[in-house]
């Protein structure tokens, strides 16, 4: 069985954040504004996006 992948773009800037907060968006691999990745939708994965939920946009990817 294939696993749920997600898409997530980072839509506002780390500037001004803590610092563990633009860690987290580095480990997603998001870098740049509008950067958009594909992930699997691990547990792990989905921790990560609630605690920067405020700055991505997430949605299925097909």
């Amino acid at each position: 069985m294939s696993e749920k992948k997600i898409r997530i773009t980072l839509k506002r800037s780390t500037h001004g954040r803590k610092p563990k907060r633009a860690a987290t968006l580095e480990a997603l691999g998001l870098r740049k504004i509008n950067q958009s990745v594909v992930v699997s939708a691990t547990p792990q994965i989905l921790g990560m996006t609630r605690q920067v939920k405020d700055l991505i946009a997430i949605e299925d990817a097909l």
